[in-house]
């Protein structure tokens, strides 16, 4: 019986590339490969490429392509060759995934253009300003589109490699790795993660001020006549430029605002939750909670179970 052929993954240390990512993308596919074939399983040989490939094409085609995150700033332009290669490989069949910033090489290589893709929620608006042909969805930590998946934070390297373990060499041999690393599995959501930054610096200072203003008043019931108001405009005008300025209706804004405040409020306190909730501007706690889940992807009380501060300092 003529053994099955190893599963080759290519993990692109392009210029930026995160080395952290690089080198754990490689510790995690060496760990997974044996335990599979500890079971008589398939092999999974990583190969982190470190020098530009053939600009005449794939000299050999990967199962999978992954580009690691980046902390430098490297956005998928400094390399045209690469770009090249990259669409080479996906046109010859291999799978492309990225992490966070990754995101901008497969975009750059034309390869996300009406796919639905994620990467990391801070870089949403450049994102969506360069590639307004992708179907960016930044809320989410990992999108599995076939031929192309994406992983949204920095950290979701881990995602993104157990999701190609688990495509090539099984869900058992997927958990027996993460296990064994000590990761966990649950499905993750990057709106649980995501901080609300709002757009300041937009030309328009009457919407600042008003943005300021909001930021102390967010809890009170806010309308959208009350901020033409205090805008000094007309409210057909202020819906028109606070959308300009700030890519969000005013209502979305005030409610982004105030689920932003409950975060800080579930991290750095131990109020309770229905009192949160009254403090940042919902007089019902049943809707707090339904719009806290809908931003979120969690409830308040696990929100806090999960990122709260206070506990876990009386505890050390």
């Amino acid at each position: 019986m003529t053994q099955e052929r190893a599963i080759s993954i290519a993990i692109v240390a392009y210029p930026g590339a995160l080395e952290s990512a690089v080198l754990g993308l490689g510790d995690l596919f060496s760990v997974a490969s044996s335990t599979s074939t500890a079971q008589g399983g398939r092999r999974l040989d990583a190969t982190a490429l470190r020098a530009v490939p053939s600009e005449r094409g794939p000299e050999e085609v990967f199962d999978a392509v992954v580009l690691p995150p980046s902390l430098s700033g490297s956005r998928g332009t400094e390399s045209r060759p690469l770009l090249a290669w990259l669409a080479a490989q996906h046109a010859a069949g291999a799978t492309m995934c990225s992490v966070c910033a990754g995101a901008f090489w497969l975009a750059n290589a034309g390869l996300l253009d009406g796919r639905p893709a994620t990467t990391h929620w801070a870089l949403e608006a450049e994102f969506r300003t360069q590639f307004p042909a992708v179907r960016l969805d930044a809320g989410e930590m990992l999108i599995d589109d076939n031929d192309v998946v994406t992983a949204g934070g920095v950290m979701a390297w881990l995602d993104m490699g157990l999701f190609v373990v688990e495509r090539w060499l099984g869900a058992g041999v997927m958990s027996l790795t993460a296990r064994h690393l000590l990761i966990d599995t649950a499905g993750r959501e990057q709106r649980t993660y995501r901080s609300f930054r709002p757009h300041m610096q937009h030309g328009d200072r009457a919407i600042a001020a008003l943005q300021h203003w909001l930021e102390a008043n967010a809890e009170n019931a806010v309308s959208v006549a009350t901020m033409a108001e205090k805008a000094m405009i007309s409210p057909r005008t202020l819906l028109r430029r606070f959308r300009q300025a700030t890519g969000l209706t005013p209502n979305d804004y005030v409610q982004n605002l105030r689920v932003e405040k409950a975060r800080g409020l579930l991290e750095r306190t131990l109020m309770p939750v229905g009192e949160i909730g009254w403090s940042v501007g919902y007089r019902d706690a049943s809707a707090f909670g339904r719009v806290f889940r809908e931003a979120t992807g969690v409830s308040p009380g696990e929100y806090r179970n999960r990122f709260g501060l206070v506990r876990r300092f009386e505890r050390a």
